[in-house]
């Protein structure tokens, strides 16, 4: 199956470096003008866009924990390119903040990093974008979650209870934003070969962990790609409102 988005306004969060580069990248080579948004590492925002020659794209670095460099940030893409088309939701963090080994002031300050960067900031994207769709009369909106939102998190429950809070944050507006014809969904990826989760891949349990899927081994950001453009192309109206588990059947609901 091919993709064409030739000319499409493609906004990614996290956008230079794991799932959300392989999804830049994807999007790139699919013909679409893409807008990579980066947090901090300038390294990897520059690598990321070395291998983009060729391809339009704009790299922006933004804070999306913090409200009004979302809405400069949006303000700013759609500046440069008009409108904007797609919004790819991928930036996450996946901080460790074990109940029983935290005081009171780390609990609050991890859960509140957590659910800030998880949470609040992929809505108040949602918020901005989806008043210059509504504008336009159409849009796709994509929120990368996770299978911890329903499989439990003992050790980093605060991105469980986050990716759980974003999955109804799509359903809820996919029902909204529907009379705007602005399509919403989610998909929520098990373990992925990316450097946020190397330590467990090719950690002591690393075995353990390839062996919960029947494949024997985790998702590649490629395959998590090639599912988010199907999710954003044309002629599946109906599946607004979905949550696509994609884990390798190694969990199900």
């Amino acid at each position: 199956m091919t993709f064409d988005f030739k000319d499409k306004v493609v906004l990614v969060t996290g956008g230079t470096r794991g799932i959300g580069k392989a999804i830049s990248l994807a999007f790139g080579k699919a013909g679409a003008k893409v807008a990579m948004v980066y947090y901090s590492n300038e390294e990897e925002a520059q690598a990321t866009q070395s291998l983009m020659k060729g391809m339009e794209y704009h790299a922006i670095r933004s804070d999306v924990s913090r409200p009004e460099e979302v809405r400069k940030m949006v303000n700013d893409i759609t500046f440069k390119y008009g409108r904007i088309d797609i919004l790819i939701n991928n930036a996450g963090v996946y901080i460790p903040h074990e109940i029983d080994k935290l005081s009171y002031n780390e609990w609050q300050y991890k859960w509140e990093k957590t659910i800030s960067v998880n949470l609040n900031a992929p809505a108040n994207i949602c918020f901005c974008v989806a008043n210059y769709m509504m504008h336009q009369g159409s849009g796709k909106i994509i929120n990368i979650t996770s299978r911890g939102a329903y499989r439990g998190e003992p050790n980093h429950p605060a991105y469980g209870a986050a990716k759980a809070g974003l999955n109804s944050l799509t359903q809820s507006l996919a029902k909204k934003l529907a009379t705007y014809n602005i399509f919403v969904a989610a998909l929520a990826p098990g373990f992925v070969t990316t450097d946020m989760a190397k330590p467990y891949l090719d950690g002591e349990k690393g075995k353990e962990v390839k062996a919960q899927s029947p494949l024997n081994r985790a998702a590649t950001p490629q395959e998590i790609a090639r599912a988010i453009l199907f999710l954003s192309s044309d002629g599946i109206d109906y599946m607004t409102g979905s949550i696509i588990d994609m884990n390798g059947a190694s969990y199900f609901r």
